[in-house]
């Protein structure tokens, strides 16, 4: 039964990647980068092998304690995000428990991320064959944290699932991950900061981290290498009990998941209106408008584009040295209006099978296009046009502001009208309704950020009249050339978005059923 279920996820792995040649490039060239990442890892362990003892532990320690504490917190975070074998879908089956526990671990030890993990660890075993007995009992303790760090993520992703599974829980984890990957620069300086300042007491925190579960089994070889084994025993006890209690945790939650399955709440049904409808016209662009609009309130999915607005500035805040150039905050106006505009060009792939309805209702192309684009409009336009003037007011640069209101226009403009035409023309290996925002395919979140680059570069090409006369503007003070990049952004961009629209509109007629097919047979 074990090798059944193990089967069962490599299985499934595989069928995934057939359904797109392009999933399986992406996917070879990320295990082209992620063997370059652990190439590196593990042979730093090996030069680790001639440093001191006392500095190979605080490494070792410090980096295995992030790594087991990564595990185990992360898939929370990201619930949805690997669920190749969901303990949901295997509710039905007469699996005795113990056989899935087992089942489960081993299949999350032989996942790429396990395997990257194990390989890793084991790297340590050359770092500490400085005797026989150090060798040996690295190789216990690597494979000990390596289980450790995979039960302890399915301990908690299990204690978890019984507590916010609803909507509102999944935004708040996209959130919680979403926010510090994107700030993620700015913390990389201040931690790395941080850490230049407390270099000295690193051998003390990694002593700390050794006594606790998540750093304990790192520990205990650098101990019996120091000869400390009284020390070593305490700790190799602490990781036993860890992996006990951890085991003891998850067959827990693990039967309470199966006896009562998670089931998606009822959706409470608004008795206040149309909603949305009764605002837009009674049209098929508006209609569409209404949905596509409700998606933006209502999807986390969406809210990955909205949570940007918030965070840019802070991120030019940073990159203009905390204050020292406030004149680089100007460009958040342009940065915002690149992201929002490009948002829609996957609006088909997020509909998923919906997207038949619009089959179905017969609504033409061009309505489909049309209303997304005011759905988008309704809100993009007021923020990047605000965002451009409050930036100018902050950092007082108010000659540039003709020059910044026509990049940013023109951006928006013709934004909308490429992500018209993209979103008509192919579809992507995005999260389904009701997945984590951060779930992907197989090669699914490649794939899209080439396609996110390829769009961004058609952007740039289009828009650079309207850039080109602004920047020149800026260099010589021409307020005639920023009220000329004003003008070439409203015409040429507004010409763009109508050929965006309207082509975009005909090939989604041509090839409306073909890509309800691929939608289907992306489930």
């Amino acid at each position: 039964m074990v090798a059944t279920l193990v089967r069962l996820r490599f299985l499934l792995l595989a069928n995934g990647l057939r359904k797109s040649p392009f999933q399986i490039v992406a996917v070879v060239l990320g295990g082209v980068y992620g063997l370059f990442l652990l190439v590196t890892a593990v042979a730093g362990l090996v030069l680790l092998r001639t440093a001191d003892v006392d500095f190979a532990r605080t490494i070792v320690v410090l980096a295995g304690g992030a790594t087991v504490l990564g595990w185990t917190f992360l898939p929370v975070l990201t619930a949805g995000v690997d669920q190749t074998v969901d303990t949901a879908r295997l509710a039905p089956f007469p699996v005795p428990l113990n056989t899935l526990l087992l089942a489960l671990a081993v299949s999350g030890v032989l996942g790429v991320p396990g395997i990257v993990t194990l390989v890793a660890a084991l790297g340590t075993v050359v770092t500490w064959s400085r005797d026989p007995l150090s060798a040996v009992t690295a190789l216990v303790c690597a494979v000990l944290a390596v289980v450790t760090a995979v039960v302890g993520s399915r301990m908690l992703a299990a204690l978890a699932s019984r507590v916010g599974a609803g909507r509102r829980a999944r935004e708040a984890r996209t959130l919680l991950v979403f926010v510090p990957l994107m700030l993620l620069g700015p913390i990389i300086f201040l931690v790395s900061g941080a850490l230049r300042n407390v270099s000295d007491i690193l051998p003390t925190i990694a002593e700390v981290v050794g006594w606790t579960p998540f750093g304990a089994a790192w520990a205990v070889p650098a101990d019996v290498a120091s000869g400390e084994f009284g020390k070593a025993g305490l700790e190799f006890l602490i990781a036993l009990a860890t992996l006990a209690i951890f085991v003891a945790l998850w067959r827990w939650g693990l039967a309470r998941a199966l006896e009562r399955p998670a089931r998606t709440a009822a959706a409470a049904v608004s008795k206040r209106g149309a909603g949305l409808f009764g605002v837009f016209p009674g049209t098929p662009t508006g209609a569409v408008a209404a949905r596509a609009l409700t998606y933006w309130v209502r999807d986390p999915r969406y809210a990955q584009s909205l949570v940007t607005i918030p965070i840019m500035p802070v991120l030019l805040f940073f990159w203009g040295g905390f204050g020292e150039n406030l004149a680089i905050l100007v460009w958040v106006g342009p940065v915002i209006a690149v992201l929002l505009s490009m948002s829609i060009y996957t609006d088909v792939s997020y509909d998923n099978t919906a997207f038949a309805l619009h089959l179905q209702t017969g609504v033409s192309g061009l309505a489909d296009r049309v209303g997304r684009v005011v759905a988008l409009a309704t809100f993009a336009v007021p923020v990047a046009l605000v965002l451009v003037v409050a930036s100018v007011a902050v950092s007082n640069t108010w000659p540039l502001l003709i020059g910044l209101l026509g990049i940013t226009v023109g951006i928006l403009l013709t934004g909308f009208g490429v992500s018209s035409i993209v979103s008509g023309r192919f579809t992507f290996a995005v999260p389904a309704p009701g997945d984590s925002p951060f779930k992907a395919r197989p090669g699914g979140g490649f794939s899209l950020m080439l396609s996110t680059f390829a769009t961004w570069a058609i952007l740039g090409v289009l828009t650079l009249p309207e850039v080109a006369l602004a920047l020149v503007g800026f260099a010589t003070d021409n307020l005639a050339l920023g009220v000329a990049s004003l003008a070439v952004g409203l015409a040429l961009g507004g010409a763009l978005l109508g050929v965006g629209v309207r082509l975009g509109g005909r090939i989604l007629d041509a090839r409306g059923p073909e890509l309800l097919a691929q939608l289907q047979n992306q489930k």
